[in-house]
């Protein structure tokens, strides 16, 4: 499976704050403000970016995420995302595996349901070390989303 490493998905309890703090300590570049609400997941977020590094600021308003947050405080790198150039492939790799890609709620993801709310196809990989998770983004469509929010 072809795969590159992405970005990381940090919480955040205030994300303009955090914005302001890393636009200012590394000169970063910051997105717009996104949100996601689907399946009673409601974030904000945004990337920053310097250099080649770039790391999504999150913070949650609702559902797993808020929980999360709540549980380990701010700050907690849960998640590390990476790009591939078929997410259907990747999709079926895993499963020939034997291993269920999932939504971002830990429900079984349907290969026809990769759509997000970003408009990336995107599908996460079951926990199976706490909370840390594994997400997987068609890289074409990644980009042109980075391209969109800058």
């Amino acid at each position: 499976m072809d795969l590159k490493f992405s970005h990381i998905d940090v919480l955040v309890n205030d994300l303009e704050a955090a914005c302001r703090y890393y636009a200012r300590l590394f000169c970063a570049e910051i997105s717009r403000i996104q949100a996601w609400d689907r399946g009673g997941l409601r974030v904000r977020y945004a990337m920053v970016r310097f250099g080649q590094e770039r790391f999504i600021l999150v913070q949650p308003l609702q559902g797993n995420l808020k929980d999360l947050l709540d549980s380990h405080g701010e700050g907690t790198i849960y998640r590390h995302c990476y790009t591939t150039p078929n997410i259907e492939a990747a999709y079926d790799a895993f499963v020939a595996q034997g291993v269920q890609p999932e939504d971002e709620n830990g429900n079984a993801l349907a290969k026809t349901s990769l759509e997000s709310p970003s408009g990336t196809r995107i599908l996460w990989l079951p926990k199976k070390f706490g909370s840390f998770s594994i997400e997987l983004l068609e890289e074409s469509e990644l980009n042109k989303f980075i391209q969109d929010i800058f």
